[in-house]
């Protein structure tokens, strides 16, 4: 079968490869909204761009919005690695509340950690709406391991990768390293709970924020796709709200054996419960799938958000 979309650097860049599309018409679709992972950006046409088209192909009349952290292409991949994730959240905050064409609602996708910062979107701003979120490959427990990163951006990861293994948790690495915000050491969970500045957060790890897990709560759905052999993020169970169990790193646990599910500190049980909560899982490395994949799992979602899979 042939491959859609297939890695080009670390967690974050696309390769489009051309199919044929499958159309349809529903001029009531909500507008969707397009959140990059790292070292891409909102527009190169290899990726988010020809993620975009193939959108509006497949379903037109779509509105769909590919966020630009930034005021250019090269500042947007660059804030990727450096720029305060908060301080990206509220920018897109803003940015949502601003266009009129997401008044009365969208959906959202991210790819790779898109998908967790999209889902922070979702927790901390609910004007407007997001009625679905996607996370595609997306770390919503974090990482401990850093992406592979090969090509043009090898140097960064490189320098990254020492700035997580000397002191992930200090201040200066957490306000300017984007991969730190949701690195997750499972063998310093205490340094992880007190200093992550943003996965610690959204995760409810320090207090429970009510409206948070309200906010969350409001989603018709929230998607998550794993990558059955992802070799990119570490580790994949993160991509279904799993994570190393607390004090060694090697066995996982699932969300449902969680405490955050099981004290349902962030509403995901009830989610769950509700049947708000559908996990895909496709063949495949980290972002590479299909499109006859993509249209036949994904796409559903952006026509009809209360569909299950």
């Amino acid at each position: 079968m042939t491959t859609l979309l297939s890695l080009l650097l670390g967690a974050g860049p696309l390769l489009l490869l051309a199919l044929n599309p499958v159309h349809g018409s529903d001029n009531a679709t909500l507008p969707l909204v397009l959140w990059h992972g790292m070292g891409d950006s909102c527009c190169n046409p290899l990726s988010m761009g020809s993620i975009k088209k193939m959108v509006e192909e497949t379903i037109p009349g779509i509105d769909v919005l590919s966020l630009m952290i930034g005021k250019t292409v090269i500042q947007d991949t660059e804030n990727g690695f450096f720029m305060d994730v908060n301080e990206q959240v509220s920018m897109v905050c803003s940015q949502l509340a601003q266009d009129p064409k997401l008044k009365d609602g969208y959906n959202a996708m991210g790819f790779s950690q898109g998908g967790q910062f999209l889902r922070a979107v979702a927790q901390r701003c609910p004007s407007p709406p997001m009625k679905t979120l996607i996370s595609v490959g997306g770390q919503q427990q974090g990482v401990y391991g850093l992406p592979k990163c090969p090509g043009e951006s090898s140097h960064i990861c490189d320098w990254i990768r020492k700035k997580l293994n000397s002191g992930a948790y200090t201040d200066i690495v957490q306000k300017h390293l984007v991969q730190a915000q949701y690195w997750h050491d499972p063998l310093n969970d205490d340094l992880y709970k007190k200093h992550s500045l943003f996965l610690a957060d959204i995760n409810q790890e320090r207090v429970v924020n009510e409206t948070y897990k309200k906010n969350l709560q409001l989603l018709d759905k929230f998607v998550m796709v794993k990558f059955l052999q992802d070799s990119v993020v570490d580790p994949a169970d993160t991509e279904w709200f799993g994570f190393l169990k607390t004090g060694q790193a090697k066995e996982t646990e699932t969300l449902q054996e969680s405490v955050l599910y099981k004290e349902d500190r962030l509403g995901l049980a009830a989610m769950d419960a509700a049947g708000k909560l559908d996990f895909l899982g496709t063949e495949g490395d980290h972002l590479q799938f299909t499109r006859e994949w993509f249209n036949a799992k994904l796409v559903p979602y952006l026509r009809n958000p209360k569909l299950s899979q």
